[in-house]
């Protein structure tokens, strides 16, 4: 097994993920138990992941020099990296500039044990500000890019490796090959393993054994998240499961006559559809702040579902909070907090119900199989994702019904336009900047609308879609001549990182 150190890295976990995918056991723990682990546990191997801080800094996060004398492999990820040069003798400094995207691996020694097999040249995904300018001379560096002179490091007698870029993103080209020579030094055997019936089976055994006999309530929006979650939890206790649907008035175009048909005539579930327009509305009356809004959202939701629980006496709770809101909403001790997510940073300490979360450890990927698996038809399991706020974070600030309305017609267009593309995420943002334009002969002062298309895996990192102008240009089109209120449309070309998937 694989002992993970994070060290707040937003991407800690997406570690732990791919060694599991290549059939190894990872456990992750914060880096001040770190020695203690390793002594009770006696993994084959150590990984030292990513983080925010700066080796340098006073309470920058570390371990124990004792660490490095146990004979056991040791991979250093980024800030892993540079704890590792910094403890041992070398230098780490603040980067000439912060890299946050694509940079080009190249080789400089053939016979690396990490990099073994790799071709002399490949592209990787950096996100960092420091960099090693000097390793002691137990290192070697095999690899460098146009801005980092020590990309990888290896030191061959202990067994310890250094790189600065991230493996765990898709955009690192051999990322799984290096992690699979990683385990191949710890003498393990890399093999993919998938989530498959057993797993599934096992998932709803555990929510029984949870829930026992009784009732829950369920956040269920209609997207991919919360309906396989609806669904796990529905096979483990049956009508004991309630499924709520709160129309907030932040919801897409036709998004409740869509739930109605799914869900009550087709799956015949138990749902209950609250009409709370009003509520959220008034509470987000005069809000601009992003983060603010995702906690008043999250607020009234509970204070819906916790009215609804009292009418049906559940004592659970299930949402389909995944893995990459709990990391944003900052999930681990080191890391930081990018947004709240309104079933996450938005949940109240003192809820009356018990949160049951099937899901939180999972992908969007890893939640889509796990949907096929149940039965549910490849509509609901390829949704693109929704953010639980729903278009509250997609309008920049104050959220009027007026904006809304603009957003969901520009929304609706956007969707329409692009259903025969098979993206990850594409959408409409209200932006809030107003600026000049003509309309026949008259001058014209309209709203701005931004278009975000978005291809990714795993929601962690993404890239801008590339489209070709002629949809663009169709679509921009739409927007300006249907929808009166606006008069210029932008596209988004920002992958993330360094932007996140929403824009707020």
């Amino acid at each position: 097994m694989i002992i993970l150190v994070d060290f707040g890295s937003q991407t800690t976990h997406l570690i732990s993920r791919r060694i599991r995918e290549l059939g190894v056991n990872c456990e992750i723990v914060n880096s001040e138990e770190a020695l203690e682990k390793v002594k009770q546990k006696k993994p084959d191997g150590i990984i030292l992941s990513g983080g925010p801080a700066s080796v340098y800094e006073k309470d920058a996060p570390t371990v124990d020099k004792k660490i490095f004398d146990l004979n056991i492999p040791i991979l250093g990820i980024c800030y892993g990296e540079q704890l590792i040069a910094h403890l041992l003798d070398g230098e780490v400094k603040p980067g000439n500039k912060r890299e946050y995207g694509p940079a080009v691996l190249q080789l400089t020694i053939d016979n690396g044990e990490l990099t073994k097999n790799l071709p002399k040249q490949s592209n990787v995904w950096m996100s960092h500000g420091d960099e090693v300018v000097r390793v002691s001379d137990s290192f070697e560096t095999f690899g460098t890019t146009e801005t980092i002179p020590h990309a990888v490091i290896e030191n061959h007698n202990k067994k310890i490796y250094g790189i600065q870029f991230h493996p765990e993103v898709v955009h690192t080209e051999f990322g799984t090959q290096i992690l699979g020579n990683f385990l191949k030094i710890c003498g393990l055997t890399p093999k993919k393993s998938e989530i498959d019936q057993e797993f599934v089976d096992n998932l709803i055994k555990d929510i029984k054994d949870s829930v026992g006999d009784e009732k829950a309530i369920c956040a269920l929006s209609g997207g991919v998240d919360s309906s396989v979650a609806a669904l796990l939890v529905h096979k483990a206790i049956g009508k004991n499961l309630v499924s709520v649907y709160v129309d907030s008035g932040l919801m897409r175009h036709g998004e409740t006559d869509t739930l109605k048909k799914i869900f009550k005539d087709h799956y015949r579930m138990n749902v209950d559809i609250v009409d709370a327009k009003s509520e959220f509305l008034k509470a987000l009356r005069g809000i601009v702040d992003p983060e603010e809004k995702r906690k008043i959202i999250g607020k009234v939701f509970i204070q819906v579902f916790e009215k609804e629980a009292i009418k049906t006496g559940a004592k659970f709770l299930v949402q389909g909070t995944i893995y990459p809101d709990v990391i944003e909403s900052s999930g681990t001790k080191h890391s930081q907090k990018i947004k709240s997510h309104h079933n996450v940073g938005g949940l109240p300490e003192n809820m009356n119900l018990v949160l049951v979360e099937p899901l939180r450890n999972f992908y969007k990927d890893q939640v889509r199989k796990i949907g096929e698996i149940l039965g549910l038809s490849e509509s609901i399991t390829q949704r693109q994702p929704f953010p639980g706020p729903g278009l509250a974070v997609r309008i920049i600030g104050e959220v009027t019904e007026e904006k809304l309305e603009i957003l969901r017609k520009a929304d609706a267009i956007v969707t329409d336009e692009l259903k025969d593309i098979k993206l990850w995420q594409a959408f409409a943002v209200f932006t809030g900047i107003k600026t000049t334009g003509v309309r026949g002969d008259n001058r014209a002062y309209g709203e701005t609308i931004a278009i975000r298309a978005i291809e990714a895996k795993d929601a962690m990192s993404a890239n801008f879609a590339r489209l070709p102008y002629d949809i663009l240009e169709k679509i921009s089109v739409r927007i300006v001549t249907e929808i009166p209120e606006v008069n210029r449309v932008v596209y988004d070309i920002t992958n993330k990182p360094p932007a996140t998937m929403e824009w707020e």
